[in-house]
């Protein structure tokens, strides 16, 4: 029977509602498909750090990195300062534990309807793979005479050849392992001519080690366009953090919004961080009217990760499942609460047939 360890972040808000969901979830799918998960707490939140000023510690991520993957969440307080928790714990835990790959599937389950018109689910089934280290996150830049008239704020985004290339690299090993082999660069490079000159250079060069993969260019606000004219174009996208962190709120709102919306932000040889996209949602938190799905996609990405694929797809499926009931995604209209939503998920879960898992 194979182990893993798992660091389990509830974090803020309705955090812990949905991870506790995500969870359950976790325990149905190792009861049938035969693996062992250890689950170890950390309090990773803006309540912490009111109560002791402390974001993330030494203590902190030497605990993480005693675990295989970690099952986030959501981070934020009304009373933290915009920026404190999204610097010192997001970006740095991504920077500390190098998840440079942020991985967001779109895809539309059948039975949720998309807010485009005519759209189905053969036409919404992509990843987008984003740069997660590097470009205008990387906290680079200055003040010039703040507080005048005449201040002037530079915000520099660094690209480095190694940071792209990685990133690029790896988004041709995914497009070459999925049916439609196709990879597109989300960019500006008819603008960002320094940042994106290095872009397009390395995804060329990277593009002559993959012939299988087709490929092409799109200026991200013609990305954003045909997202919305023609999702059914794209298999596999690339892009910068920047665009990447845009383009996947997007790409949300095409397949049912940011209750089914999952993520990962991936050291492919080391310890990642899987969570639900739609962040703390003030305002629902205690109420039991929260979607718990996008927590759950998170988990299956994990089981994924972690080589569990068997259980992985049965997750996802009952995912699918479940959402294409729901009369609405959306918090407060799915119909359900969310402890009913996770049980739904888990029961469909429990029905597997072990036998189909090891095929």
């Amino acid at each position: 029977m194979s182990g893993h360890r798992v660091a389990v972040v509830p974090g803020d808000g309705t955090g812990p509602e949905v991870i506790a969901e995500a969870v359950k979830v976790l325990k149905a799918a190792a009861d049938v498909f035969g693996f062992s998960m250890e689950y170890g707490d950390l309090d990773l939140s803006g309540e912490r750090y009111l109560r002791t000023g402390q974001t993330l510690t030494a203590g902190d991520l030497d605990f993480l990195q005693q675990h295989d993957a970690i099952l986030f969440g959501a981070i934020g307080h009304p009373e933290v300062k915009p920026g404190i928790l999204e610097q010192e714990v997001l970006l740095r835990l991504r920077r500390e534990l190098d998840q440079y790959i942020n991985l967001r599937p779109v895809k539309l389950h059948q039975g949720v309807v998309s807010p485009l018109a005519g759209v189905t689910a053969e036409d919404v089934d992509f990843v987008v793979v984003r740069e997660n280290s590097e470009g205008l996150y990387s906290g680079e830049g200055e003040f010039t005479a703040k507080g005048s008239a005449f201040e002037v704020a530079v915000q520099k985004s660094v690209n480095t050849r190694f940071g792209v290339e990685r990133c690029v690299r790896y988004a041709f090993e995914l497009a070459s392992s999925r049916p439609g082999r196709h990879l597109t660069l989300c960019g500006k490079t008819n603008v960002l001519t320094y940042a994106w000159d290095l872009w397009q250079r390395v995804f060329d060069e990277v593009s002559s080690d993959y012939p299988d993969v087709t490929t092409a260019y799109a200026h991200v606000d013609a990305a954003c366009l045909w997202m919305v004219e023609d999702p059914a174009r794209f298999d596999v996208i690339v892009t910068d953090n920047m665009f990447g962190d845009i383009i996947t709120d997007l790409g949300a709102a095409i397949q049912g919004g940011l209750g089914i919306a999952s993520g990962a932000n991936l050291n492919p040889s080391g310890v990642s961080m899987f969570e639900p996209i739609g962040g703390t949602a003030p305002g629902f938190e205690g109420t039991g009217k929260i979607n718990p799905l996008a927590a759950i996609g998170a988990a299956a990405m994990m089981l994924d990760f972690l080589g569990e694929r068997a259980a992985s797809q049965a997750i996802e499926s009952a995912v699918g499942q479940v959402a294409g009931s729901l009369p609405s995604l959306r918090a407060g209209e799915m119909g359900s609460t969310t402890t009913e939503v996770g049980d739904r998920v888990a029961h469909l879960v429990s029905k597997e047939e072990p036998a189909e898992a090891t095929r």
